[in-house]
């Protein structure tokens, strides 16, 4: 199958899960993060469906990644009844620049009880659209300090200013960059002051019903 065909028939798909919702093409790129005009290119097999948009697609809607680009097998993923046992997590307000190393319980706002809470995970809301449409303003961002970081992992970093932020995790040669999955801004190399803060394991969005 040639990559238009798929590309085709995947955007038939997103139609299907828009109308299952009864969105319109306006509500549905919203809650996904991208404009209308995108959403209506993917839904006629005119634009490409993006890795960047089946992530969001997948983790707003729990969705099948396997049925989204294939057809086959459920649409929506299969909830996991025997999780293990709940975790709290704290929710910071906002990370400290001395993380992890130093904070105070003030920095702390709330405490999540999620299934799969991994040892030494920790949770925020994501400020900005840096990277939209995978993950945008105001998406609950669970982070893990115990997960191996991999190519194209997205990562919670200290940049030299100590502003906490999220990208992309991207080697290329013997050389790491960190990028925006918005295009609208520009990716930038790993140096010595830059602290890796953990791996983003977990997006929660709250979506219009």
């Amino acid at each position: 199958m040639s990559e238009k065909e798929m590309n085709c028939r995947m955007g038939l798909r997103i139609k299907e899960i828009r109308q299952a919702k009864d969105m319109t093409q306006k509500e549905f790129a919203d809650s996904l993060g991208i404009v209308q005009g995108f959403l209506s290119g993917v839904e006629r097999g005119k634009k490409n469906v993006s890795d960047t948009l089946i992530i969001a697609l997948c983790h707003s809607y729990g969705i099948n990644k396997e049925w989204l680009k294939t057809g086959y097998g459920e649409k929506f993923r299969e909830l996991q009844i025997e999780a293990s046992r709940p975790s709290n997590v704290p929710l910071f307000k906002k990370i400290p620049q001395d993380f992890p190393h130093f904070f105070v319980k003030e920095d702390i706002c709330d405490y999540l009880s999620l299934p799969q809470g991994a040892e030494g995970s920790y949770a925020i809301f994501s400020v900005g659209d840096f990277m939209a449409p995978t993950i945008c303003d105001g998406d609950l961002v669970v982070i893990s300090t115990e997960c191996e970081i991999e190519n194209r992992d997205i990562v919670l970093v200290n940049n030299r200013w100590g502003e906490a932020i999220l990208r992309r995790y991207r080697i290329v040669d013997s050389d790491v960059f960190l990028s925006p999955d918005n295009r609208a801004y520009v990716p930038f190399k790993k140096d010595s002051k830059l602290k890796m803060l953990g791996k983003v394991v977990d997006v929660w969005r709250r979506i219009k019903l």
